[in-house]
């Protein structure tokens, strides 16, 4: 979990489809450590169509009350958006590189983000299935704020 201490912190965010301008609104991200626990990532979009959240990052498998660590080392993130949609992402943190997947209805769903060596910027990419292929649904840039 200390890996992701790289992301704490408060940053801007501009989605772009492939080949194309990017989407008009920006939009603000910011990631606040709960009791050295848990990771909060909060987001704000500035485009109706897009969804508002707050999404939970931590350990797939929580430790009981009391215990220091979950044992497996594996991560989720548990998605939740104005729209009531709630999803949870399978997530890997390794060296400088944030993954997120996913297999379910509507479509499936990756993300793989690569935070800069100076950890000023993050180069996002989502990706969905459609018609049994993976396409790229958006770029997303993360450059920070504070």
């Amino acid at each position: 979990m200390k890996a992701l201490d790289v992301l704490v912190g408060d940053w801007s965010m501009a989605a772009k489809p492939p080949d194309a301008e990017p989407w008009p609104g920006g939009g603000t991200i910011s990631f606040a450590w709960l009791n050295d626990a848990w990771l909060i990532q909060r987001w704000e979009i500035d485009l109706p169509e897009a969804p508002d959240g707050i999404a939970v990052l931590g350990p797939k498998d929580a430790p009981a009350s009391g215990e220091d660590s979950a044992e497996s080392g594996e991560l989720v993130q548990h998605y939740f958006d104005s729209r009531g949609v709630h999803r949870i992402y399978e997530m890997s943190f390794e060296g400088r590189t944030w993954k997120l997947w996913r297999e379910g209805e509507p479509f499936d769903q990756r993300m793989t983000a690569e935070v800069s060596e100076d950890g000023r910027s993050i180069a996002g990419r989502w990706e969905r299935v459609e018609n049994g292929e993976w396409i790229v649904d958006f770029d997303l840039p993360y450059p920070r704020v504070k």
